[in-house]
Formats: structure tokens, C-alpha cells, sequence
């Protein structure tokens, strides 16, 4: 019985993985196409920044942020 729950609980959790990391792709990709032409319009209409970004620039930008996020949190922490 234990061998059976974790066969079924181990794939169940990789697909939930996967699931939420390719929504965070997309909202990333969704939030940086709605958010840098308004902020910098200027920069985008140069080229100096990107007005849309790709799959993996948005892959990028979300290890980057979850890793500030865990800094933050480290040191928030650590300072109690």
C-alpha cells in the first residue's frame, strides 16, 4: 500500500511543479509586455529595452527574482 501512495504521489507533485513554473513563465512574460512599454517608453522605442521577452529571458527574470525574494527573506529573518 505505502509503495503504491508514493507512485502516485511523486508523479502527481512533478506535474504540479511543471505546472507552476510554466505559469510563472507566463506570468512574467505577461507582466514584463503590460508593465516596460508604460514605465520606459522611451527605452522600448530605442531598443534599449525589450518590449516583449522570450521563454527562457522569462525563465531568467523569475530565478532572479526568487532569488532576491530568498535573500530578502534570510535576512528578514536572521535579523529576529
Amino acid at each position: 500500500m505505502t509503495k503504491t501512495w508514493w507512485m502516485l504521489l511523486v508523479p502527481g507533485i512533478l506535474a504540479l511543479a511543471a505546472v507552476v513554473v510554466v505559469v510563472m513563465l507566463f506570468v512574467v512574460k505577461l507582466l514584463w509586455a503590460w508593465t516596460i512599454p508604460d514605465l520606459f517608453p522611451g527605452a522600448v522605442q530605442q531598443g534599449l529595452i525589450a518590449a516583449k521577452i522570450s521563454w527562457w529571458t522569462a525563465f531568467k527574470v523569475a530565478i532572479f527574482a526568487a532569488v532576491l525574494a530568498g535573500l530578502a527573506g534570510a535576512r528578514h529573518y536572521q535579523a529576529k
